[in-house]
């Protein structure tokens, strides 16, 4: 089946309402229909503003932090039009993909 792969791309420490933004972000993209969806967590990257990003030792609020999901077309769609809709600003990557399943799902 043919669709999309989002990554949405925060910080730890970023939050929406009372959950950081990336739980928010996982959350909603279940509540929207997306058939899977990973949050990762990586050592350092760096923004469109060109600062980088890390997790340290002592201090993890700036560690960089990726939402991964699974769509079909219109879940995409309506997807980052709820994102859209709460004002967030926040950085994604839509890639075309094909998905399925192999196995049993028992």
């Amino acid at each position: 089946m043919k669709g999309y792969q989002l990554t949405f791309y925060t910080q730890q420490d970023r939050r929406h309402g009372k959950e950081t933004l990336s739980e928010w972000l996982l959350n909603l993209a279940k509540q929207h229909g997306a058939l899977g969806g990973t949050m990762f967590s990586a050592g350092e990257s760096f923004g469109h503003e060109g600062r980088f990003h890390s997790a340290h030792f002592f201090e993890l609020a700036d560690q960089p932090v990726g939402v991964m999901v699974a769509v079909d077309e219109a879940t995409c769609d309506t997807l980052l039009e709820a994102v859209k809709n709460e004002a967030v600003d926040v950085f994604f990557v839509r890639t075309p993909v094909e998905y399925g399943r192999t196995g049993s799902s028992t």
